[in-house]
């Protein structure tokens, strides 16, 4: 099974991204193989639609989950349309969301933002 984490830096310590369309990164890890890397998320250049772009790259790269702590609806939409499924992950490292999500502790992201984002930010 491979996860997809939002982060602001290429470690695994790195804090965990608030915002899943503008991270910098995202940390794909492979709870087999324990193997990982980081992939630039380029939809953080985008006008509009960030989330949905982010979103994109996540199912593109065949993952099967993603950790965040928060996410807009239509991101949400477009990875569950993939049978991505979304766990709200901590505000700890990218690492500690990874042994707790192996560990089963992370719940199911149930609420999604709705409507346009200001921001831009999911």
């Amino acid at each position: 099974m491979k996860i997809a984490i939002p982060v602001n830096e290429e470690i695994l310590e790195s804090n965990v991204s608030l915002s899943f369309g503008r991270a910098p990164y995202f940390l794909i890890y492979d709870v087999e193989t324990k193997d990982s890397i980081f992939i630039n998320n380029s939809a953080t250049k985008s006008t509009g639609g960030a989330g949905i772009k982010a979103a994109q790259i996540i199912v593109d790269n065949k993952l099967n989950a993603l950790l965040t702590p928060r996410l807009g609806e239509n991101a949400a939409d477009v990875l569950k349309s993939a049978e991505i499924k979304i766990y709200k992950s901590s505000s700890s490292s990218a690492k500690e969301n990874i042994d707790d999500f192996i560990a089963g502790k992370l719940p199911l992201l149930n609420e999604v933002r709705t409507g346009f984002q200001r921001h831009g930010d999911d």
